[in-house]
């Protein structure tokens, strides 16, 4: 009665009395087969980081602004405006205190901080940058709040406190330059980036 007890209240252990060797060696390759745990897949490698382009793109946005400012105070400043399209678009050199666009121009340092900052946090953005599109997008903002900031430092009428050189004049529309131009397009394509559900870092999501 006692061996009866015993194996009826202790479960078949390989090597138990009473369990059939042959099953208990099936149990237990089976528990290896299916208990293991699979090696987990190595994680796919990132594509490479798109700071190259981010770079270049403001490179470019920021010699292209740069140098059609110098031609702009050196052939236009005191100069009659130059008719483009008619009254629809001119050239017309202004010195610009405020943002982008003639706007606030009493908050001078302000702006200045802004562009510095904002410099800074592309900067940072720009170690998990995956993604072409956000590079290029980004590459604009840095180009274009670059220019700006160069005026804002080295132009009159004093370092920080420097007038930005606007030129381009659309017919009822405020007087801009190119690296307002690149600023308004980078934040457009961001915002079309942020709908489409496409992270800097290449993720997609549906959120």
């Amino acid at each position: 009665m006692a061996e009866a007890e015993r194996i009826i209240g202790t479960p078949d252990i390989p090597g138990a009395a009473g369990a059939d060797p042959e099953q208990s060696d099936g149990n237990a390759a089976s528990g290896d087969r299916s208990g293991a745990a699979a090696p987990a897949p190595a994680e796919r490698p990132r594509g490479k980081r798109r700071i190259a382009v981010l770079f270049t793109v403001a490179v470019l946005a920021y010699a292209l602004d740069l140098v059609s400012k110098m031609i702009v105070v050196a052939k236009l400043e005191h100069h009659d405006s130059i008719e483009i399209i008619g009254d629809w678009l001119k050239l017309e050199a202004i010195r610009n205190a405020g943002a982008a666009f003639g706007f606030g121009q009493a908050f001078t340092i302000i702006f200045t901080v802004i562009a510095a900052a904002v410099i800074v946090v592309i900067a940072r953005l720009a170690r998990k940058l995956y993604s072409v599109p956000w590079a290029i997008a980004l590459g604009l903002l840095l180009g274009g709040a670059l220019g700006n900031l160069t005026d804002r430092v080295f132009r009159s009428p004093g370092v920080f406190e420097g007038a930005v050189v606007d030129f381009i004049a659309p017919k009822h529309f405020a007087v801009f330059n190119l690296a307002d131009s690149a600023i308004v397009c980078g934040g457009i394509l961001i915002v079309l980036l942020s709908f489409r559900g496409l992270d800097p870092d290449g993720t997609v999501h549906k959120d």
